[in-house]
């Protein structure tokens, strides 16, 4: 499989690791938005969270908690940004499960999690949990 961050996780491309257990790798994000940008994938190749696997849904989302402590020790921000581009209209480039977390600083210039997008329904919540509870149904 030629998939960049299954040879990073592979140890086939080097990166700077910031924490690294037997299912996932956290590493530095080689185009920081932020001091201390990391990237956290699984190791075994998954292009989305719908494609990541039962098992590994906890060990991932637990390095990003592990991850989220080693950077708050380490660079002391005010917050964090936390996120997953899923897909190619949301900015996703590695067709590769990965999970930013952005350490965010005080007069940083950046925004919250509502400033990525600007798409309000034109229905009623009511009809947009119609469709999701029919779909589930299914």
């Amino acid at each position: 499989m030629d998939c960049l961050f299954c040879k990073i996780g592979n140890k086939q491309i080097g990166s700077q690791i910031v924490y690294e257990d037997d299912e996932t790798l956290a590493f530095l994000d080689i185009h920081p938005r932020a001091p201390g940008h990391t990237v956290i994938i699984p190791k075994s190749h998954a292009e989305s969270v719908l494609d990541l696997t039962e098992d590994l849904v906890g060990p991932t989302f637990l390095t990003v908690k592990k991850v989220v402590g080693i950077l708050n020790k380490a660079l002391k921000p005010s917050g964090f940004t936390i996120g997953i581009n899923h897909g190619r209209v949301s900015g996703q480039v590695v067709d590769h499960l990965h999970i930013h977390v952005i350490p965010r600083f005080a007069g940083d210039g950046g925004s919250g999690i509502h400033s990525v997008v600007n798409n309000p329904p034109k229905e009623k919540l009511e009809e947009i949990i119609k469709k999701i509870k029919k779909s589930k149904k299914q």
